[in-house]
């Protein structure tokens, strides 16, 4: 039978997953902004500020009862980095910050003007600092994988990726922050599409590796058991944000390029930015159809596990709604650069099913989190098991 947490002990259990919520907060902010039909409408625009606001809100309570935990628990924080799946959802931190700095680029700043200037250079320096905490997430938590953490392949899932998002979560928010500097500052604008094309190389490339290590467990070991089927559709998540990462470096290198008064061949050069961009297109749609590929497994998968046996609700039916979320985003705006029918007509669907999804999976959790049952840490279950049974142990001679 459940017995109803305490307020401490819901703070205790509150794992980094929670920041999963801002990334799917923050991908249908996006798609509302981005929606191929009527996208120029106040109404949409309006809405999209308004999931900001929300996901604004929820990102500083999330981030404050963290600290919370991690002060009040400081035994908590070493648990949680060892624990082989839990420590990987700190990517899911940075990740949930780079969407609101995403959004507040192109609908607060870019539709509504807010703040002018000293706004939008507000939001470069926050994606600085999202950059530095992305770099030490992505590689920190790999070295954490290899040095403190134990995984086998037929436990592994595709939650592997989270650490390596990161980087490409930051460059997608780099490339439009990027589009929005170049009327203040050419160099700045060039610096944020250097670093941001160093990010999504790194992060798109160990994305590769591990998803044909991930490939390799379902040959062998088949889907993932229970609700870690849905980490099925984290394998969007990379595909569809690189793509629109590249293409928005493809788009500002057109626009920047020549460069007054360089000498470069290439920063000089009007066709190479023209170059930049059809190979951009190129990428993008490359990576928008792995991703397909990777959803037709996901609904492959979860449609055979779940006619086994039914799945209860838990806080990591949130990982679909973010990599959902971008795959759609990424249709949107291929559609946009090839006027390719298809593409707006998908992009539009699969918006729309990437906002119920994410309405169902909101309104189950608000209704879980009354009673606290939301609140599981598995590190820290595993941990209290452990203490139980030495205490069952010690107590015969």
């Amino acid at each position: 039978m459940y017995t109803k947490k305490g307020v401490a002990d819901c703070i205790r259990h509150f794992a980094p997953a929670w920041f999963a919520v801002n990334m799917g907060t923050g991908a249908v902010s996006i798609l509302f902004a981005a929606f191929p039909y009527g996208n120029e409408t106040d109404a949409l625009n309006a809405i999209s500020a308004a999931f900001f606001v929300l996901n604004l809100i929820l990102f500083f309570i999330f981030t404050t009862i963290s600290i919370m935990r991690y002060t009040l628990f400081p035994d908590v924080w070493s648990i949680m980095i060892r624990h082989p799946v839990q420590g990987l959802y700190l990517g899911t931190f940075p990740m949930g910050a780079a969407t609101l700095i995403g959004v507040g680029t192109t609908v607060l700043y870019g539709q509504y003007g807010f703040g002018g200037r000293a706004f939008l250079y507000t939001l470069w320096g926050l994606w600085w600092v999202d950059v530095g905490i992305s770099v030490l997430c992505c590689w920190g938590v790999i070295y954490i994988m290899i040095t403190e953490q134990h995984h086998s392949l037929h436990q592994m899932t595709s939650v592997w990726l989270l650490p390596v998002v990161t980087l490409i979560v930051a460059s997608s928010a780099g490339g439009e922050l990027a589009q929005a500097l170049h009327s203040y500052s050419v160099t700045s604008a060039l610096t944020t599409v250097a670093f941001s094309i160093s990010m999504v190389s790194v992060g798109l490339v160990l994305a590769f590796m591990i998803l044909t290590i991930y490939l390799y467990r379902l040959i062998l070991h088949g889907f993932p058991p229970g609700a870690s089927i849905f980490s099925s559709f984290i394998p969007l998540g990379p595909m569809g944000q690189a793509g629109f990462s590249v293409l928005l470096i493809g788009q500002s290198l057109k626009s920047f390029l020549p460069v007054s008064g360089s000498r470069s061949s290439f920063l000089g050069s009007a066709q190479a930015g023209e170059n930049v961009f059809a190979l951009c297109v190129c990428i993008s749609f490359f990576l928008w159809a792995l991703a397909t590929m990777w959803l037709g497994y996901a609904l492959l998968g979860i449609q055979r596990v779940l006619r086994r046996k039914r799945i209860p609700f838990k806080l990591s039916f949130w990982g679909m709604t973010f990599p959902n979320g971008v795959y759609a985003n990424l249709t949107i705006n291929l559609y946009r650069v090839l006027d390719v029918p298809f593409f707006r007509v998908w992009g539009a669907v699969y918006s729309v099913f990437t906002i119920l999804l994410w309405t169902a999976v909101f309104c189950r959790t608000i209704s879980l989190v009354r009673h606290g049952k939301i609140f599981e840490a598995p590190c820290l279950e595993v941990e209290e098991i452990s203490e139980a049974d030495n205490e069952i142990n010690s107590s015969y001679p």
